[in-house]
């Protein structure tokens, strides 16, 4: 678990880098992307750029946060696979056969960035509705890129048991409520200062835990 911490570690100082260079350049972006705006009376300015930039980070942080779990699962695939198994162990006594490989791995990851992505530019069209546009974002922003966290983070423990991309999401909208209590708890504990690093291995083992006991329901129903 203690190594667990170090590739998120990594990762967040990266990404963390890149949203604060983004902060402090959203002012000079906003005024360049805006410059019908100049001969606004001053309010009107103020408010149409403001709400350009709390969208455009808006949709960066939707994006971070995905691209974050899929950036640190394959940098960090030795030290959470031996937490996954570990986990496997104490939970159902062994480890499933069926690996997940590296290349399915990537792939994954790469999709799930190209979700995180897709996530991203709704976020910031919704944040570019005025007065309720920087909250809703936030809201959507977190529950759905909370399913797509509680997928990716699912996904080692269900391929291993041979369930395929198709199966394992429908496995996770047979549970929806509890997927998106564990995607969004997880997304929450991300957006704290640190929180992604202290929470990252935590996460795969909560993650184990959700798709042992979605497996086992799947094997009961199919049983009868």
């Amino acid at each position: 678990m203690a190594l667990g911490l170090l590739p998120a570690a990594i990762v967040s100082l990266v990404l963390g880098a890149g949203l604060i260079a983004l902060g402090a350049s959203l002012p000079a972006l906003t005024d360049a992307v805006t410059p019908f705006a100049d001969g606004w009376p001053g309010v009107w300015a103020v408010l149409l750029r403001v709400t350009l930039g709390a969208a455009i980070f808006g949709a960066a942080l939707a994006l971070v946060a995905v691209t974050f779990t899929a950036l640190t699962l394959m940098v960090g695939e030795p030290f959470y696979d031996r937490i996954w198994r570990a986990t496997e162990e104490r939970l159902t006594g062994a480890v499933p056969a069926e690996g997940t490989g590296f290349w399915r791995g990537v792939a994954d990851a790469l999709s799930l960035v190209a979700r995180g992505a897709g996530v991203g530019v709704v976020c910031f069209l919704i944040g570019l509705v005025p007065l309720v546009g920087g909250v809703a974002a936030a809201v959507v922003g977190v529950a759905w890129t909370g399913w797509l966290l509680a997928d990716e983070l699912t996904s080692r423990a269900l391929t291993a048991r041979g369930i395929d991309r198709r199966g394992r999401r429908r496995l996770l909208r047979s549970a929806r409520p509890r997927t998106l209590g564990f995607g969004i708890a997880t997304q929450l504990f991300f957006l704290v200062p640190l929180g992604a690093v202290v929470t990252m291995p935590a996460a795969v083992v909560g993650a184990t835990a959700l798709a042992v006991r979605l497996a086992e329901k799947r094997s009961t129903l199919i049983n009868k």
